[in-house]
């Protein structure tokens, strides 16, 4: 059995490995067009960040041996050919022509299955002045070496990265500092907005100014500016220009299908190769997967395009046992994605709030802020969960997770709830692990659940962060009520006309300094308290009384976004 595999970065190694334990008599052949396979291109940010000292370490196995064509033909018997383009495919013949790139010979590869692994490209937008030099995208080891090199040489004191997605964020976390001040620019109103909700992006927009960087939110870059070098000099925005000397482009990728399309295999409405449950196209002997090839969402059921190199390892796995014979099905997916920047753990499964009203789902919603661990044990943080379900039968559609705290944990028993179609009552009955250094006694995860089910049964009403932020735009009144203790308003002032500062254990002896009238929000730092006030003076007769979702946490990701 011939099986050829084009394209050596994640899916078709992974095919290949997978395939050899299963085939020891299988002739694999790997078709790479660059001179590298098998590396971590996760990792390039890190790499960007010091955090990876060597960009080879983003090429070894975890024993430290470099994954080079040598190491797959001696710890494999896996042929694979670097600086080798597939040009084209014969269906009928079952042949690929490739052409060796050093010496320009081509010659035709046979195949009994072909595998289609040829990933994603970076798109580049058609930016004026986009081909000047030092304008970057961080899509390949090269890409990061020459940052790397240009920040090093200390002769730049501004860079300007255009996309705030998850790459863009995670290389401004890489790369700001006190010698390099750095200007993200994204032409939609949120951070991530493929990933989180607003509500939710606010808290990593005012955790990015926090740290400096200078984030400009529904700002299109116009055209960028070079010197008489053809070195890049300038940002031209809407309103203004930003004297810059390196620009990192990170819009996106899309799905690398030329091949694909040319040999008349049928495209997704995503754009990425359309194939079924076994991950084979349309052509039975033609498997494709990974960043070329589309999904199904398990939520909506629409076909999708989610690269992930988790996603390109698991596809790789099933596309080898239905080669070797072993019927294998690839699920539909959760969409989950996360990742970590400025000391933030920040993660999304399943649907976000406005894609699920989109789909028709009555939606009901609930953010809550909670610690990771008791707030004695020494090393603590804080995590948001924000739940998305169905309002009246309470079943899970989504969540979104981000803090300081160890927030993937939680988000992982999410995604384990979702994938079985479980309900937000599900997630409050879970039997969690418990001790002092792993989680409270009542987990931030069942307490995410249980503010959603109070909201669910109209125990008291709750505003978040986002929805506060757009009524306080409009010019609102409104009255906050801060029920935090004296030494915690003392370390975090809040000050304002409208803002009234009674600690919760005053409150039922002062709650008639509260004017009536106009909306009350209470707040404190978690949330809990500030729910607890609201049911208090719901009970004492305030007609028009909430409490802010996620305490503190959010309210300075308020006034963030009210001072831009």
């Amino acid at each position: 059995m011939k099986v050829v595999i084009i394209g050596g970065v994640a899916t078709g190694p992974k095919v290949a490995a997978r395939l050899r334990r299963l085939s020891i008599d299988a002739e694999i052949t790997v078709v790479e067009k660059g001179k590298i396979v098998s590396y971590g291109s996760c990792g390039l940010p890190l790499f960007l960040g010091n955090l990876v000292p060597k960009i080879e370490d983003l090429m070894k196995t975890s024993a430290g041996l470099i994954r080079d064509p040598q190491y797959f033909e001696d710890t494999k018997g896996i042929n694979v050919l670097t600086q080798t383009e597939a040009l084209a495919i014969d269906r009928q013949q079952k042949k690929v022509r490739v052409r060796n790139l050093a010496t320009g010979e081509e010659r035709d590869l046979d195949y009994d299955h072909l595998v289609l692994a040829t990933g994603a490209k970076e798109v580049v937008p058609p930016i004026p002045g986009i081909q000047h030099q030092n304008v970057y995208t961080v899509h390949s080891l090269d890409d990061a070496v020459n940052i790397k090199a240009l920040i090093k040489e200390k002769k730049i004191q501004h860079a300007t990265i255009i996309g705030a997605g998850l790459i863009g964020i995670e290389v401004a976390d890489a790369i700001a500092g006190p010698r390099l001040k750095v200007t993200l620019c994204e032409s939609q109103g949120s951070v991530v907005p493929k990933l989180l909700d607003p509500d939710m992006a606010l808290l990593v927009e005012h955790k990015m100014r926090s740290r400096g960087i200078d984030l400009r939110l529904n700002c299109p870059v116009k055209e960028l500016t070079g010197d008489e070098d053809g070195k890049v000099n300038g940002v031209i925005l809407e309103n203004e220009s930003i004297t810059t000397g390196l620009v990192i482009v990170a819009v996106g990728v899309r799905p690398e299908v030329t091949l694909a399309r040319q040999a008349g295999l049928t495209l997704g409405i995503t754009g990425a190769i359309q194939v079924n449950q076994y991950m084979q196209t349309d052509d039975t002997y033609i498997y494709a997967g990974g960043d070329c090839a589309e999904q199904v969402n398990m939520l909506s059921g629409r076909q999708v395009f989610v690269p992930l190199a988790s996603t390109a390892n698991k596809q790789g796995r099933v596309i080898a046992d239905n080669i070797a014979g072993r019927a294998s099905e690839f699920p539909a997916i959760c969409a989950t994605s996360v990742f970590q920047a400025f000391e933030l753990n920040v993660g999304r499964t399943g649907l976000g709030e406005s894609e699920a009203r989109e789909l028709g789902y009555d939606v009901i919603t609930s953010l809550s802020t909670g610690l990771d661990a008791v707030h004695y044990y020494p090393v603590h943080g804080a995590v948001t969960i924000k739940l998305i379900a169905e309002r009246a039968s309470g079943r899970l559609l989504g969540a979104q997770v981000c803090g300081t705290g160890e927030a993937i944990k939680r988000l992982d028993v999410l995604i384990t709830i979702l994938r079985f179609n479980g309900t937000v009552k599900d997630i409050s009955n879970l039997d969690l692990s418990y001790a002092p250094p792993f989680a409270t006694a009542m987990d931030v995860l069942i307490h995410a659940a249980n503010t959603l089910e109070n909201k669910q049964l109209g125990v008291v009403d709750t505003v978040s962060p986002f929805e506060l932020l757009e009524r306080l735009k409009k010019g609102e009144t409104i009255i906050f009520v801060d029920v935090r203790e004296g030494d915690e308003t003392k370390a975090n002032p809040v000050e304002g006309s409208q803002i009234i500062v009674i600690p919760l254990g005053e409150l039922r002896k002062r709650y008639t300094e509260i004017p009536q009238g106009s909306p009350v929000v209470t707040f404190c730092e978690l949330g809990i308290r500030g729910y607890d006030a609201a049911c208090f003076l719901k009970g004492v007769g305030f007609q028009d009384v909430s409490f802010l979702e996620g305490g503190m946490s959010t309210w300075g990701a308020l006034q963030s976004a009210l001072n831009m």
